[in-house]
């Protein structure tokens, strides 16, 4: 059989970094092949050298057989290459037909837009996902999950015969990703060859015909998903064994209380929440899309207003009304998108690390202190184990993991008492998540207040003294963290819909 796609002895280089030595890979029609390694290893690279994003410094590429160098994104597409990014890359301000189909718009007559054709084609797509969206919606009203799935409406259509999967469910409930695996067997009944880059392992088993695995760069192995143990996998993965940790979860019963919330309301996406927590706690928030973990996150950093309610640190009321004030009264929020509201990404570490806290390293007369911020920056790359060449790389270059990290540290450094971490692992590997754990326990243990927001329930069990459930924007119950709570006490809760609160239409 000739392969959709092979490539061999990719070389690619950055500024400070060799990003793929000598990699190889292929990929056949009517599979899904799983391309595995920590952040870093050099997954996406791989794929955007495949897609036409970046140029390949060395080694060949090719399609049915045949030598090719796409020297950009519409090359690729072209040869039938589409890709879903792990970035989104939608306008906000366009509605959901019109970034489906931009550029490829349906016209009438003297090149009118067909506005009645444009949201049937998308409508057509979104039905195949079995996505309930109005075309006519505005991306930048939906979540993230949403536009994740927008996006990949777009890369399908294209109608590709070869379709790149970069972490597609990572903000997608169980409802969601079933659906979307369903679009999956019929593209591999109809021959489409598809490269699936994930995290989350078990989506390996369900979904994978073949896995190969990068690891630093370079290329490992390729072995059968069906017959190859996880725990195999995840060893050439990292290049040692990881093991499961068994956390004993603290007494924080006695401790002072750090942030309470009082009911909390803005409309339907919050009504009525309340909780506190507690000084060296780390409470766990879980609940399916839609549920209001988010939105309850956005109004106590003051990203969004309060309709009603009370928000106090350390038994104190605040007037919290923008992100500043939230600051002021030491509350730290990591967004579940770090790349648009966490990061500078065009900008250094160093940068990136410093300014939530720039009046520190800022003279009188406005000059910035570079020294004091390479000192500081250094401190905390060392500290935080961030892997980068220096503090003066740019953001963008680094891995997901490493990136979550640096959020981390501009936190750190202004000394917030109240961390909020929003989908913290997302995109980020086995081995980097592990750090990112043993980081929050670590805050925990110095007496910071951490709330976590995730879909991934082992994470939430995994990390959490307590978990707070929400669904339909109301907390419906508060559970024990550890081995004394299982996903299915979460998912009653999570699924336990107010109905004396719903409208007859609703009901029905």
């Amino acid at each position: 059989m000739t392969n959709l796609v092979e490539m061999k002895g990719i070389e690619k280089r950055f500024p400070g970094v060799h990003a793929l030595k000598a990699v190889q890979f292929d990929l056949r029609p009517g599979e899904v092949h799983a391309l595995m390694g920590e952040n870093g290893a050099g997954k996406s690279t791989l794929m955007k050298i495949m897609s036409g994003i970046y140029p390949r410094d060395g080694g060949d590429m090719f399609v049915d057989g045949q030598p090719v160098t796409p020297d950009g994104p519409r090359a690729a597409q072209d040869l039938g290459i589409g890709i879903i990014h792990q970035e989104l890359s939608l306008m906000s301000d366009l509605t959901a037909a019109q970034n489906v189909l931009i550029g490829r718009e349906p016209r009438r007559s003297f090149g009118r837009l067909d506005e009645a054709a444009l949201n049937a084609r998308t409508a057509e797509i979104f039905a195949s996902l079995n996505l309930k969206m109005d075309p006519r919606t505005k991306v930048g009203t939906q979540t993230i999950a949403r536009q994740q799935l927008i996006e990949i409406a777009k890369a399908l259509s294209y109608a590709p015969r070869v379709l790149i999967m970069d972490e597609p469910t990572a903000a997608l409930n169980d409802t969601e990703i079933n659906e979307l695996f369903k679009v999956i067997e019929k593209l591999k009944a109809d021959g489409v060859g598809i490269v699936y880059i994930s995290h989350r392992m078990d989506e390996i088993k369900r979904i994978a015909d073949r896995v190969t695995i990068l690891r630093d760069g370079a290329y490992i192995d390729t072995v059968n998903a069906a017959d190859t143990p996880l725990s195999t996998i995840i060893q050439l993965m990292v290049g040692r064994e990881v093991t499961q940790i068994t956390v004993d979860i603290p007494d924080t019963s006695q401790s002072p209380i750090a942030l309470e919330v009082r009911n909390l309301s803005r409309g339907k996406d919050v009504r009525d929440v309340s909780f506190s927590v507690r000084k060296g706690e780390i409470l766990g928030f879980a609940g399916l899309m839609g549920a209001g973990r988010t939105e309850v996150a956005r109004i106590i950093f003051g990203a969004d207003h309060r309709d009603t309610g009370e928000i106090l640190v350390a038994g104190q009321p605040v007037n919290i009304r923008t992100p500043n004030t939230a600051v002021q009264a030491g509350i730290g929020y990591l967004s579940e998108d770090r790349k648009h509201f966490g990061l500078a990404v065009d900008m250094t570490v160093r940068a990136n690390i410093t300014m939530a806290d720039l009046r520190r390293f800022t003279s009188r007369t406005g000059v910035l202190n570079e020294t004091a911020m390479e000192i500081v920056a250094l401190a905390y790359i060392d500290r935080l184990g961030i892997r980068t060449p220096s503090d003066l790389q740019e953001v963008r270059l680094l891995s997901g993991g490493n990136q979550q990290k640096v959020v981390i540290a501009k936190w750190l450094l202004r000394d917030c008492d109240v961390l909020i971490f929003d989908e913290p692992t997302r995109g980020i590997d086995v081995g980097a998540k592990s750090e990112i754990y043993a980081l929050l326990e670590d805050l925990a243990a110095q007496g910071r207040a951490i709330i976590v927001i995730s879909s991934e329930l082992p994470e939430v069990l995994r990390l959490s003294h307590r978990i707070a459930v929400m669904c339909e924007g109301r907390l419906t119950g508060i559970l024990p963290g550890g081995a004394t709570t299982t996903q299915e006490q979460i998912m009653e809760l999570a699924t336990q819909r107010d109905t004396a609160s719903m409208g007859a239409e609703e009901l029905l």
